[in-house]
């Protein structure tokens, strides 16, 4: 199946903020519309064409998204509550019998850092998925791909359980590059290398972890969505959303384990650098010790007074710097000697 009708390769929105639209018929090609051949279709709706579906994707940053949903669909107003929610916050909750999300993504520019992350805010009914986004994110754009490319999809929920697909995806590339790295830094560890390492492991954890923090509550919510679904959900979206989740859920454990590795390299880096800092301090310690006798002596002998020792004999100097060197040397192998125990 092939998506028929003109369709805009860029990432820019009509008039009404609408930056991609697909009707999806049962046994009929994809096709491409725009916000009017959408509005047409739901004012007048044609004879046979009531398990039409339609995905509507528009962009937050045209003025005139929000007053043209508001104007031309029935939506929720917590959909509308959700378009001004910080990106820290994760929602899906159910509200006039339609499902509202706010799903998080890494952006569509990045080159997988993992800082670069957005967030998506999806409303679903029987007919309708309409998503909307303030900057492109990675994993609408590989759905919107996989729409193009002819995948049969059978209802908005299908389209929502790929879209969660794409993002267990998207994590695990990320995974896998973050897990290169990783083994990069323990290999220069492991032979004496680590040096310049600390900061790239710990940007590296911190990116893990907000990313975890971002993205770790959404397979609770779609679990919870799972217990408590709405009538018009059929149990074959339910197993299919059911599936994505527990895919996500194990890319999401993966990260886990990968922060908990960097953690103990990191301590593994810390303890390194300890004992090479007791040894230092060891060496300077030592050091001092032996260097003391020397110093003491010589400051004694410095001051210009009468009475010092020594000072009319032939053979004084030899004497002094023999005892010296006898105390010295047994320092130096006290000092050796606990060393070694």
């Amino acid at each position: 199946m092939s998506v028929v009708g003109p369709i805009d390769s860029n990432y820019g929105s009509d008039n009404h903020g609408l930056i991609w639209g697909y009707r999806f018929s049962p046994g009929r090609p994809v096709e491409a519309i725009t916000s009017d051949t959408f509005v047409a279709a739901m004012a007048a709706p044609i004879a046979g064409t009531e398990h039409d579906f339609f995905w509507l994707h528009l962009s937050l940053a045209n003025a005139a998204s929000e007053s043209w949903m508001k104007q031309n669909i029935k939506l929720p107003q917590a959909f509308f509550d959700s378009l001004r929610t910080e990106e820290s916050s994760t929602r899906l909750e159910f509200d006039d019998d339609m499902l509202v999300a706010v799903i998080h993504d890494v952006l569509f520019e990045s080159s997988y850092e993992t800082s670069a992350v957005g967030s998506t805010c999806v409303c679903i009914g029987p007919r309708l998925l309409l998503s909307a986004r303030l900057r492109p994110l990675r994993s609408v754009d590989k759905l919107r791909e996989s729409v193009r490319a002819g995948y049969a999809f059978q209802s908005p929920v299908d389209l929502l359980a790929h879209l969660l697909r794409e993002q267990a995806n998207v994590l695990s590339d990320i995974l896998r590059r973050s897990t290169s790295r990783v083994d990069q830094v323990e290999d220069r560890l492991l032979a004496n290398r680590s040096s310049a390492t600390r900061a790239e492991l710990g940007t590296l954890r911190r990116s893990l972890v907000r990313l975890q923090r971002l993205l770790a509550p959404e397979p609770a919510a779609f679990f919870r969505l799972l217990n408590r679904p709405l009538v018009w959900i059929s149990n074959n979206d339910l197993q299919e959303l059911r599936q994505a989740a527990e895919e996500f859920a194990a890319a999401l454990t993966d990260s886990i384990a990968l922060v908990e590795r960097v953690k103990l390299i990191q301590e593994e880096m810390a303890a390194r650098n300890n004992e090479q800092t007791s040894r230092t301090l060891f060496v300077l310690t030592v050091v001092t010790v032996v260097a003391l006798p020397i110093n003491l002596v010589s400051g004694m002998f410095g001051m210009n007074v009468g009475g010092i020792p020594l000072s009319e004999s032939e053979h004084g100097f030899r004497l002094i710097f023999v005892g010296l060197l006898m105390l010295t040397g047994v320092l130096g192998w006290l000092a050796l000697g606990r060393k070694r125990d």
